[in-house]
C-alpha cells in the first residue's frame, strides 16, 4: 500500500483519488479552499441555486465507469441524469432560431433545413460526418491513452478537410475551424454555429485546428444531460464516493512545493509550515510558480495566447419559466470577428455571445412562480482585463442581460436579484490564473493545444484534471484520473482503456 498524496480537490483529481484508494493505496487530498469540487460550484441565495461552472455534462460514460470502477453503486444511484431536448436553441444576428434535437442526427439535419433553408441540413450532416472521422482517429490517442514519453505526440490534423479545387490555383483546405465554417458549411449562420460550440470551449475558431470539429460532433452524438440539482450534484457524489473509499480531505491546506528525493516526488510541503511524505504525488489543479521542481513538458492551451475565462450572471426571477423553454439557448454575436478580436486579444466586446440556462429544476427556485437563469460569456481572462473594475463589470452585466432578453420573455421586469461572477472570482475560488478556464486537447496545429501529460519528468509525480492531458471539460478532466490511477497502479506499461 503506496501513500499518495493528491494536490486539489477538483474533479479529476477526486476521480483519480477515488480509483487510488480501490486498489489498495492510502490516498490523502490537500485543498487550497474549504471545499471540494474546482469549478463546480454552487451558489445560493433566498431559495435559488446556481452552478458557478459548467451547467451541462457532456459524454457521461467517464462517469459511469468511474462509479462503476469504485463501488457498488452506479451513477444513476447517485445523481439523476436526464438528457435536455431540444439540446440547444440558436438565435441568429439575422432574426433565424432553430432548436437543435438531442443526439438525433437526422432530427438536427431536419431542423436545420426548415430553419436555415433546404440544403443547409445537409452541408452540416456531411461536416459531423467529416468530425466523426476526426473524433474516432483521435478518441483514443486524446482521451483513452496517456501521451508516450518519448514525444511522438499526435501533430497531424485529423480532420479530413474537404479539398477543393481551383481554376488556374491551388486547391484549398481547411487548417482551421474558421475555414471549415467559411468554405465548407457555406451559411454564415452554420458557420456561426460552429464557432459558438468553439468559443464555449474557450477556444479561437481563426486559430483552432480544424479537429476542433470534434466537439460538436460530441455534443450532437452522444448527447447533452442535466444533473438534477446542479452540476454541482455531481461533485457531491464523487466526493462522497471518495470517502466512502476512505480517502482522506484536508481543507484549507495549500501546497507550496513538491518535495524531491533521490530523483523522485517524496510527498508536500505546506503553507503553514507542515508537510507531508509520499510514495507518490498526483497535481490536481494548476502548478503555482515554484510549485514543482520539474517544467511541464507543454503548456495549456494554445502557446503564447491568454486562456479566456468565463462570465456570469445568476439571475432571480419572478414569474414562472413559460411552458416548452429551452434549456440551453445560445444567443449569436451579430459580429464573430470583433468577439474573436476582443475575447483573445485582451478586451471586452459590446456584442458578445451569450449562453442562456434555463433548468426546469423544482431544486433551483424556491416555488414554482420563481426561476433561476444563469447568463454565461466567455471572455478575457483577469489581467489583461481589470475584472474588478466596478464600471466595466457593471457595463458589461448590463450589455449581458440586453442579449439575453432576447431569449427570456419580459427578462429585465422580472429581475429579482443579480449576482455576477468574473474570471477574478474564478482565481480566487479556483487559484487558476487569471480564472482561465483549459479547454480540450486537440490534435493539429502542431502540438500547440496539447496539454501537460500525466507523466512528469520526476518519477513519481503525476499531473490530472482540466491543465493535464485530455485537458479541460468534464470528460476530460475525468479521464485524466483515470489515466493516472492507470500509470501509478500498472506503471509505465499503462496504455489506457482497451
Amino acid at each position: 500500500m503506496a501513500r499518495i498524496a493528491v494536490i486539489g480537490a477538483g474533479t479529476g483529481a477526486m476521480a483519480a483519488a477515488a480509483r487510488l484508494a480501490v486498489a489498495g493505496h492510502r490516498v490523502t487530498v490537500y485543498e487550497r479552499s474549504e471545499t471540494y469540487g474546482g469549478s463546480l460550484g454552487r451558489y445560493a441565495r433566498d431559495g435559488f441555486v446556481f452552478d458557478t461552472g459548467p451547467g451541462l455534462l457532456h459524454l457521461p460514460a467517464v462517469y459511469r465507469d468511474l462509479f462503476v470502477k469504485t463501488g457498488k453503486e452506479p451513477l444513476e444511484q447517485c445523481v439523476t441524469l436526464t438528457q435536455v431536448d431540444p439540446a440547444s436553441r440558436h438565435l441568429f444576428a439575422d432574426g433565424t432560431a432553430v432548436s437543435l434535437p438531442n443526439a438525433s442526427r437526422a432530427g438536427v439535419v431536419g431542423a436545420l433545413d426548415r430553419a436555415l433553408g433546404e440544403g443547409a441540413g445537409a452541408r452540416w450532416g456531411d461536416f459531423l460526418d467529416r468530425a466523426g472521422t476526426a473524433w474516432n482517429r483521435s478518441r483514443r490517442p486524446l482521451l483513452e491513452e496517456p501521451l508516450p514519453e518519448d514525444r511522438r505526440i499526435p501533430v497531424g490534423d485529423p480532420y479530413p478537410a474537404v479539398r477543393r479545387r481551383r481554376l488556374l490555383r491551388a486547391a484549398r483546405q481547411a487548417g482551421t475551424l474558421a475555414e471549415v465554417g467559411a468554405w465548407e458549411l457555406a451559411d454564415p449562420r452554420l458557420a456561426s454555429l460552429l464557432d459558438g460550440y468553439a468559443l464555449s470551449y474557450g477556444l479561437d475558431p481563426r486559430r483552432a485546428p480544424a479537429a476542433a470539429a470534434l466537439l460538436p460532433y460530441m455534443e450532437e452524438t452522444f448527447g447533452s444531460w442535466y444533473v438534477a440539482g446542479g452540476m454541482r450534484a455531481l461533485a457531491d457524489a464523487v466526493y462522497a464516493r471518495c470517502l466512502a473509499r476512505r480517502v482522506e480531505f484536508v481543507f484549507g491546506s495549500e501546497v507550496v512545493r513538491v518535495s524531491e528525493k533521490d530523483g523522485r516526488a517524496a510527498g508536500i510541503e505546506l503553507a503553514d509550515g507542515g508537510s507531508a511524505e509520499a510514495d507518490h504525488v498526483v497535481l490536481g489543479a494548476q502548478p503555482a510558480p515554484g510549485l514543482l521542481p520539474v517544467r511541464d513538458e507543454w503548456p495549456a492551451g494554445a502557446r503564447g495566447t491568454p486562456v479566456p475565462g468565463r462570465f456570469l450572471v445568476l439571475l432571480s426571477l419572478r414569474g414562472a419559466r413559460e411552458a416548452g423553454a429551452a434549456h440551453r439557448t445560445v444567443v449569436h454575436t451579430a459580429d464573430p470577428g470583433a468577439e474573436q478580436e476582443a475575447v483573445f486579444g485582451g478586451r471586452t466586446t459590446e456584442l458578445p455571445t451569450v449562453t442562456v440556462l434555463r433548468p426546469d429544476d423544482p431544486a433551483t427556485r424556491p416555488d414554482e412562480e420563481h426561476e433561476a437563469v444563469t447568463l454565461m460569456v466567455t471572455v478575457a481572462p483577469h489581467g489583461p482585463v481589470d475584472w474588478t473594475d466596478a464600471a466595466l463589470r457593471e457595463r458589461f452585466t448590463d450589455a449581458v442581460i440586453g442579449r439575453a432578453a432576447e431569449a427570456v420573455p419580459g427578462l429585465r421586469e422580472r429581475m429579482v436579484h443579480a449576482e455576477v461572477r468574473t474570471p477574478a472570482e474564478t482565481a480566487a475560488d479556483t487559484g487558476a490564473e487569471g480564472g482561465s478556464v483549459p479547454a480540450p486537447a486537440l490534435a493539429g496545429a502542431e502540438g500547440a493545444y496539447l496539454h501537460s501529460g500525466n507523466r512528469t519528468p520526476l518519477p513519481g509525480l503525476y499531473r490530472a484534471g482540466g491543465w493535464s492531458h485530455p485537458g479541460g471539460g468534464m470528460a476530460h478532466a475525468g479521464m485524466s484520473g483515470a489515466l493516472v490511477a492507470g500509470l501509478v497502479v500498472e506503471g509505465d506499461g499503462f496504455r489506457g482503456s482497451q
